[in-house]
């Protein structure tokens, strides 16, 4: 009988909504204080993480209540923001891509 793994779950700190860890978008700010859009897929970047999921509305909600800001304890820069925002349109795009 196979083993049933257990599945990381995740908050997105947007929408508040518990999702798989593999679904989400991780920011992570870096032992140094850079703050980063972890692009791995594993999400194995060290430092404190906040996840959002790959939805503009949660990325608005994120971005205008300062939710960002106050899981990574630190000020996001701008440009941190629009890479993020990328990232969750190329996400969002491959997931449309992928249903049939």
């Amino acid at each position: 009988m196979p083993k049933v793994r257990k599945v990381p779950m995740r908050m997105c700190v947007g929408c508040g909504a518990m999702r798989p860890k593999m679904e989400m978008v991780r920011v992570v700010r870096t032992p140094q204080g850079d703050v980063k859009v972890d692009t791995t897929r594993s999400a194995k970047m060290s430092g404190r993480g906040a996840y959002v999921e790959p939805r503009e509305e949660c990325l608005e909600a994120a971005r205008k209540g300062r939710k960002l800001d106050r899981a990574l304890e630190c000020e996001v820069p701008e440009a941190v923001l629009v890479e993020l925002e990328q990232e969750v349109r190329r996400r969002a795009a491959a997931a449309q891509a992928a249903r049939p």
